[in-house]
């Protein structure tokens, strides 16, 4: 069983939390009619994504078992088998789709086609869409703004161009960061952990991630301070939070370039202190000035 745990990546669920920014920018985080609906979405984008993460160990076995850390995933271990594999995808297909009616939202149909977008995306990018620089993080990215906005869509709040923006550049840049990690093993071993990247090099990698983390720097200092957003949150002190976002900007770039340690971006979530220090002081100070 554990090894069946392992396969559905428990741990990547992390990544679905972006489905909450909605309620949470909206000031409606601590309303139940508002909660439920979204705690639905997080579920079903967990299963959802659970099946997406057995189809790419399914369909990279070979390629798996050739990778460093990769070869001791369940299914290129030979801890759980090409059919079971197909089965428990197919268990979390299903229920993504059957969670959903349990939001009891008016927009339900629209959640079906984003989750199913969501899934198709996916099969697609494990399928030939990964074997693309550039393409390959941008769909990443893509797939965070879809968890967002399934969040706005949920719960019926408007979703405001800045959260989009923000959203696609800070996943970008993580995709970024995980590509460093993997340009590294490329460089060490002269295995490729991905196809894609023959059209990444350090160099390009280094620019590309300082260039992304400057805009969304920018992009965050002036979303704190545009008009619209001091008049919906009712305070114009949402810019202090900006001095969070920058450390963890910098801590990332850090760990990228200084001590290569760009993997995950989740297990960096969890392992790294510091990192986990500024997002709980970027909630708690964002908390304090829009809540109380």
């Amino acid at each position: 069983m554990i090894h069946y745990i392992r396969l559905i990546r428990p741990l990547q669920w992390l990544k679905n939390v972006f489905v909450f920014a909605p309620i949470f920018f909206s000031t409606n985080l601590l309303k139940p009619e508002f909660f439920w609906p979204t705690l639905m979405v997080f579920a079903s984008f967990c299963l959802i994504s659970s099946s997406i993460y057995c189809f790419n160990d399914l369909k990279d076995v070979e390629a798996d078992r050739q990778h460093p850390k990769k070869c001791h995933r369940p299914i290129a271990s030979g801890k759980v088998s090409v059919m079971g594999g197909y089965v428990m995808m197919l268990l979390c297909t299903i229920g993504a789709l059957a969670i959903l009616p349990l939001a009891e939202s008016p927009n339900t149909p629209y959640l079906y086609a984003i989750i199913i977008g969501y899934w198709l995306m996916n099969i697609g990018y494990c399928l030939k869409l990964k074997q693309f620089a550039i393409l390959d993080v941008s769909i990443i990215a893509i797939g965070f703004v879809m968890r967002v906005l399934a969040g706005g869509i949920a719960t019926d709040i408007y979703i405001s161009h800045w959260l989009v923006m923000m959203t696609f550049l800070v996943t970008l840049f993580l995709a970024f960061t995980k590509r460093n990690d993997d340009y590294r093993i490329y460089e060490q071993t002269g295995t490729k952990p991905r196809v894609s990247i023959t059209g990444y090099n350090k160099t390009f990698i280094n620019e590309a991630t300082a260039i992304i983390a400057s805009v969304t720097l920018v992009c965050y200092i002036m979303y704190t301070m545009s008009p619209e957003v001091i008049h919906r949150l009712g305070t114009r002190y949402v810019y202090l939070t900006s001095g969070w976002v920058l450390a963890g900007l910098l801590r990332y770039l850090q760990n990228m370039i200084v001590f290569g340690l760009s993997g995950s971006p989740t297990k960096s979530l969890v392992k790294d202190h510091f990192v986990q220090f500024c997002i709980l002081g970027w909630i708690a100070s964002f908390f304090v000035i829009i809540y109380l």
